[in-house]
């Protein structure tokens, strides 16, 4: 894994902007899924700053990693949170937008994501393949919204499946790790010392760890593993040297 750590979230951001438009630059066009959170969060906020012309974002179609199953208006909603932060703010063509549809019912629209998916983007193996998959981590591990009470949905045959948030018991749609790992490039965004022990376990204990927390399960056929950190995040694996 290519690990990056960076002092501010404004100079996490700049360098995944920098890594994300090289990968434009060889390609005519990206697919990336992209995740919700408070770090994203911050990161489409600066995307919306860029000068015109800055990024093609015509070249690029979004889809999304996981989603909460509530309405696209809903405070709640990874969609709304993206479109309020990015996608008011920038030319992406209405048709490059692909969500996950919360208001759905779980099971209902984790199949039909899972089809949109195989229709949408290029097959190997026939897996569908993302160009980017972007991945938060919360602070027990999980990833996407494959919780560590429900592991097994990770190792799942679908594209996409239903969870269940662990203590609130809200509905989810997400992508499985086959379609994680089948991705060219996957890139953590994890910021705050909330994270710092996952982290550190997950670098430095990866075979524990991954009996434990679906995202150290992450581990990309590419081999394209990039962990994108704040000071916070990182302290310690720095503290250890």
């Amino acid at each position: 894994m290519d690990i990056q750590i960076f002092k501010t979230t404004d100079e996490l951001n700049r360098s995944f902007t920098e890594w994300l438009k090289g990968l434009l630059e060889g390609e005519k066009e990206l697919t990336v899924a992209l995740s919700g959170g408070s770090t994203p969060k911050q990161l489409f906020d600066y995307w919306a700053s860029l000068p015109e012309g800055e990024i093609d974002w015509r070249r690029i179609r979004f889809f999304w990693g996981d989603e909460r199953c509530v309405p696209p208006d809903d405070d709640e909603s990874n969609y709304k949170m993206t479109k309020e932060h990015l996608l008011d703010f920038v030319p992406v063509p209405d048709e490059h937008i692909f969500r996950m549809m919360g208001e759905n019912d779980p099971a209902a629209e984790a199949e039909r994501y899972g089809r949109l998916l195989q229709d949408k983007l290029v097959k190997e193996q026939g897996l569908p393949v993302f160009d980017i998959v972007m991945l938060g981590m919360g602070d027990d591990g999980h990833t996407a919204s494959i919780f560590p009470h429900q592991m097994e949905l990770w190792e799942s045959d679908s594209n996409c499946i239903a969870a269940t948030h662990p203590v609130s018991g809200q509905q989810r749609v997400s992508l499985t790790g086959r379609v994680i790992n089948a991705a060219r490039n996957v890139a953590f965004l994890v910021t705050g010392d909330n994270k710092a022990d996952k982290v550190k376990e997950i670098v430095t204990r990866p075979e524990e760890a991954a009996k434990k927390y679906p995202a150290a399960r992450v581990h990309p056929e590419s081999g394209n593993l990039f962990w994108f950190l704040d000071q916070q995040a990182a302290q310690k694996l720095t503290n250890a040297g």
